[in-house]
Parts: structure tokens; C-alpha cells; sequence
């Protein structure tokens, strides 16, 4: 009798991940976040929706560091008088720290920021070196 191997060491992971990387910012397509969030590009540029259920825009915090783009929410502490005997808990309310690195084909500095319904929409243009020019023929 074979059994099959079902589980996958995370040493083996790390190990295969390690040396299959050329560099240690992974694209945001093959990474697993925590979180929700919704990464898209459109013809005005690129779009990054985070689900923030709950929250208030004073709540969340954007930080844009050089070519990082950081969304951040810090969960206050447990209330220790709190006696919340939950049913069932399905609503994530947990801190998250997100950080993206954005390409120099996008003007971070221009970012813009709603939200509505609980979706945080942030928005970054194209750089101006990055449109697309037409050339005159002299």
C-alpha cells in the first residue's frame, strides 16, 4: 500500500521558494494575503481595492514610502470586560499591514484614496513618462 504525500513541509516551501526567487519582493499575483484586497490596472492606471468591514476612513492609515505603497490598520486592544460569548465568529477584525511595491510606471505621489461601503478604492495614475506618445514625422 502508497500512501500519498498530502502535506507540504514548510522548510520545503521556504527551502524551494528560496532559491526559485530572483528577488525577495514576490508579484502580487502569486502572493497569498491575509487579507482581501483586489489589484487591478484600467487605462487611467492602477487600482488596489481592501476590504475594511467595519472600519472608518479615520481607522485606516496610507503610507507611501519611496516606491512602497502601505496600507495599515492597528486593532485596538482586547477589553477585558468584554463577556462576547460568540455563536459563531466569521467577521475578521484583526490588524493588517499591507505593502506593495509600485512600478515607476505609475505616479504613487498622484495616489488618491475613497472609501465607501466599507472598500477602501486607492487609485494611481499612469507617469507621465509612461503615457503613450505620438511622435510627429518632420
Amino acid at each position: 500500500m502508497t500512501l500519498l504525500k498530502t502535506h507540504t513541509d514548510p522548510f520545503d516551501v521556504l527551502f524551494k521558494n528560496f532559491f526559485n526567487n530572483d528577488s525577495f519582493f514576490a508579484p502580487a499575483l502569486e502572493t497569498k494575503s491575509s487579507h482581501p484586497v483586489d489589484i487591478y490596472e484600467t487605462k487611467e492606471g492602477l487600482h488596489f481595492e481592501i476590504a475594511c468591514t467595519g472600519l472608518s476612513k479615520k481607522d485606516v492609515n496610507i503610507n507611501i514610502e519611496g516606491d512602497i505603497l502601505r496600507v495599515i490598520y492597528e486593532k485596538d486592544g482586547e477589553d477585558e470586560n468584554d463577556v462576547t460569548n460568540f455563536i459563531h465568529k466569521g467577521i475578521a477584525r484583526r490588524s493588517f499591514n499591507l505593502g506593495y511595491k509600485v512600478s515607476s510606471r505609475f505616479d504613487l505621489q498622484s495616489a488618491d484614496a475613497q472609501m465607501n461601503n466599507g472598500l477602501l478604492t486607492i487609485s494611481i495614475p499612469f507617469a507621465e513618462q509612461a503615457k503613450p506618445k505620438v511622435l510627429a514625422i518632420k
